[in-house]
Order: structure tokens, then C-alpha cells, then sequence
């Protein structure tokens, strides 16, 4: 008896093949042309990046993802303008990008917010710095912190929130100045996995609200698969595009999907890219046996 044929995670439903079509049809917001980084190591130099193109169009939410060591946040940083590349070219709207600027909006993984200042004033922090005057900066802080239901923490101190507010709160003060893409280097990555999973909601919504790109870093499979349009797979040591794979899972999207078979077939072969089997000959790495003290083992036991 025949068994039925796994899908794919190249199949997509017609609703998917649609969206991505309509995607692939805006405007190109940021090309990367060949990029390579490298670092000088004594006599010597490790190269981190080679040979790195892509592009993602306007209202796309492209995840980045890679074994450790890989070059991800390198790649990031570059694209934000804080470290320069060491060939190729980075354009956004076809301009070259030669460091930072306000088109580029920016969350890291820590929490980047001034202790010293409200969370209303640490909104307001960049609107101020573009001259905007001090009524109108407090009248769109306020607007920013309703989308994110966190107004009536507007008069709060960063350590009076919680982790997932703190990233909430930089998220939109990396938006307030209305950037053309929205750089994030593993914001949720020291989050717990509840809060994780409400943060990936919270950035869905704010980015169904907002006219923004996203390119996101993670090293959570599951969390790719469920942010984005795209996944940009890549190798390590040097860091290389491996794949970019269109994620065949329809929008909006629900907790649901996850246990759906187009998110495990994704899964899978995401699994496959970063973690592939060990070639023949290959041997696995091992470690020598630590003996256990006897008080230990006895615990143990």
C-alpha cells in the first residue's frame, strides 16, 4: 500500500503563492550586492561574510537565521551603518548606506532605553533630537504607546516594566521616526518563551499598522517560521547565503500554525540546512568522561 507523499516545504497554498507574488511586485527597499566582512587577525584575516546578496521589498518581514557564528549580527550592524563592510555594496531605495541614519530604525537584543527618562520621554528621545517640537513629540509618543496598550506606563521608569514592555517601548521609539526598514538583532532572545510569544504577536500587529520593512535576526527556527514572509539561510564559517526560502504559511498568523504540516516541513528543512548530518568519515566530536566525586554521585543517585 502506497503511503502518502510528505508535503513539501516548497508547496504553498494559493493564498501564499498570491501574497508573495503581490510582495515581489513593490518596490525593492534594501539590495545587498555582494557583501563580504572581514577581520584581521595578527598576520592573518577571518573572513565572517562572503559574498552576501539579497534584497527585500517594501512591507516584507525577512528573518535571517544561521548556525552560531555565522555572521548574522555582523550583517545587521552593517546594514544599520555601525561597522563597514570590507567589499560589496548596501543600498537602500538605490542609495548606498555609509552609516547610521534615521531611514534605519534599530532594536538590539538588550534593553536600549534611557534609565533616566519616562518611557513617554524615551519615545520622544528621537522625535526631539529631528526637531520636533515638544508638544507635538508627547502628542505622537502617547499615539505610539496606545498602539502598544502601554499608556498608562507612560510617566514610568524602564525599571519599573517588565521585559517584553521594555522591548514593546523600543520597538516604537525605533519606529517614531517613521524609518523605511526596521533592523532587530534577536530582540526577544532574553525574554521567557511565554513573553517571547506574546512580543512576536505584539510585532505582527504593530507591523500589519505600520508602512515598514522588517529584517529580523534570530537563531529560533520556530520563531522565523512564524514572523516571516522569507527566511535567508546562512552557512557557517564563513557566513554565505545558503537558501532563501518562502515560508508557505498564509498570514494572519495564529498560534495554530505551528502544528500545522507546512510549519513542521519548514522546520524540517531549516533543521537540514543548519544542522546537516555528518558527511561519511566524518566523526562525530566527543568529550572524555568526567569522573563524578562520590558526594556527587550519591546525590545523583
Amino acid at each position: 500500500m502506497d503511503s502518502e507523499p510528505t508535503l513539501s516545504y516548497l508547496d504553498q497554498p494559493q493564498a501564499v503563492k498570491d501574497r508573495l507574488d503581490r510582495m515581489k511586485s513593490r518596490e525593492v527597499i534594501l539590495q545587498v550586492q555582494g557583501l563580504t566582512k572581514k577581520f584581521a587577525t595578527g598576520k592573518s584575516e577571518i573572513v565572517a561574510l562572503d559574498q552576501i546578496s539579497f534584497k527585500t521589498h517594501r512591507r516584507e518581514f525577512l528573518c535571517i537565521i544561521g548556525p552560531s557564528g555565522c555572521g548574522k549580527s555582523t550583517l545587521v550592524r552593517i546594514l544599520a551603518g555601525l561597522e563597514t563592510a570590507s567589499g560589496g555594496k548596501v543600498l537602500l531605495d538605490g542609495h548606498p548606506v555609509r552609516g547610521p541614519g534615521r531611514e534605519r530604525g534599530m532594536v538590539f537584543q538588550g534593553y536600549t532605553l534611557f534609565p533616566w527618562l519616562t518611557v513617554r520621554k524615551n519615545v520622544m528621545f528621537g522625535l526631539r533630537m529631528n526637531n520636533v517640537g515638544r508638544a507635538e513629540a508627547a502628542k505622537q509618543a502617547n499615539e505610539w504607546l496606545a498602539l502598544i496598550g502601554l499608556q498608562k506606563f507612560a510617566d514610568a521608569y524602564p525599571h519599573q516594566l517588565s521585559g517584553g514592555m521594555k522591548q514593546r517601548v523600543a520597538i516604537i521609539r525605533a519606529l517614531v521616526n517613521r524609518p523605511r526598514i526596521l533592523l532587530m538583532d534577536e530582540p526577544f532572545s532574553a525574554l521567557d518563551a511565554q513573553t517571547r510569544e506574546r512580543m512576536q504577536s505584539y510585532l505582527l500587529e504593530i507591523w500589519k499598522k505600520v508602512d515598514i520593512t522588517i529584517v529580523f535576526i534570530t537563531h529560533d527556527l520556530d520563531e522565523a517560521i512564524f514572523l516571516a514572509d522569507r527566511i535567508l539561510v546562512l552557512s557557517a564559517h564563513p557566513g554565505r547565503v545558503d537558501e532563501l526560502i518562502e515560508v508557505p504559511i498564509v498570514r494572519p498568523r495564529l498560534p495554530t500554525h505551528c502544528t500545522s504540516p507546512e510549519f513542521a516541513a519548514t522546520k524540517a528543512r531549516l533543521e537540514a540546512l543548519i544542522h546537516p548530518p555528518a558527511k561519511p568519515g566524518e566523526e562525530e566530536e566527543t568529550y572524555p568522561a568526567v569522573p563524578l566525586l562520590t558526594d556527587a554521585r550519591d546525590e545523583v543517585d
